[in-house]
């Protein structure tokens, strides 16, 4: 998307908003019907991020995950970080390592499992895929710095998720770092290689204070009259695809985020086809799925 000029586009969205203040619900918007599409960069389509890596083929959060991803031609991967006992960064989606590890068998007497509890050594020892499949016994937990190792070599770009950063202080500071170390943050333009979001406004206003050339996003459904407060800190909007409507859709894009392009949408999870083409003709930017051919298929990207 290019970048729209001074005082005449602001007015012009501030009218839209006005306008769709009057027929979106507060909380920000129920399914409706298709409308038509919109670009991203140039594009006529979504852009599709595997979730978790390709989460519906391999273990979420895992190496084989990205080469699954990779496999079937998914250039961006989304994925969840966490902090370790010892404050290493690796990958997990829950709070806990009992739904994707053994953890349970391993540790009998330390239920609840938090990641939080373990250290780095402990949590390398666990079984991260038989969960998923026989297939995938073995498979290991991956650290932030392994899994960036893998995104290289696959030639994957990455899209990170802070998850439950209220339980790990500093942990936008250490994410950065990694990043740096890692080489990820020599970019040109913002989002050209990584885009780091979470639930927590707090924890996406954090990150932007600590490196603003780093694209960010958040992940909810404001409500219109709230986006620019988000637009302050936030170069994407991630609402759980329900609360989707086109007029919502063009509503967030209406307004331009910290780097002065307009806010993009990515939906999230859509994982059949029809649902994928549905979502893409509300002129979404993205859309995150476990299925990444199956919603390439359904949306011709």
């Amino acid at each position: 998307m290019s970048k729209r000029p001074g005082s005449a586009v602001a007015a012009a969205a501030l009218g839209v908003i006005t306008l769709l203040l009057t027929v979106i619900p507060a909380g920000g918007a129920a399914a409706a019907p298709a409308g038509s599409t919109t670009t991203l960069t140039g594009t006529t389509t979504p852009l599709i991020v595997a979730h978790r890596g390709a989460s519906g083929y391999a273990p979420e959060n895992t190496l084989v995950a990205a080469d699954e991803a990779a496999r079937l031609n998914t250039e961006w991967v989304e994925i969840d970080v966490q902090r370790t006992k010892d404050h290493k960064l690796i990958l997990m989606h829950d709070t806990t390592l009992a739904r994707t590890t053994n953890a349970a068998a391993v540790f009998p007497d330390r239920a609840p499992w938090n990641v939080a509890d373990f250290t780095s050594r402990e949590i390398a020892r666990l079984d991260a895929g038989s969960w998923f499949g026989d297939e995938f016994v073995a498979e290991r937990v991956p650290t932030l710095a392994q899994f960036l190792h893998r995104l290289t070599a696959n030639e994957q770009k990455l899209l990170l998720e802070i998850k439950s950063p209220e339980l790990y202080p500093g942990v936008e500071r250490q994410i950065l770092r990694v990043l740096d170390d890692a080489g990820w943050l020599e970019e040109e333009h913002p989002g050209e290689r990584v885009v780091l979001q979470s639930f927590s406004a707090d924890s996406v206003r954090t990150v932007h204070e600590q490196a603003p050339e780093v694209k960010t996003g958040f992940l909810g459904t404001p409500k219109v009259a709230e986006l620019p407060a988000y637009a302050e800190f936030s170069d994407q909007i991630g609402p759980r695809y329900t609360d989707l409507t086109a007029e919502y859709v063009a509503a967030i894009q209406a307004v331009d985020g910290v780097h002065g392009e307009p806010l993009e949408v990515n939906a999230w999870t859509i994982n059949d086809g029809p649902t994928a083409a549905r979502i893409a003709g509300l002129g979404v930017d993205g859309i995150i799925t476990n299925f990444p051919d199956v919603v390439r298929e359904a949306i011709g990207g």
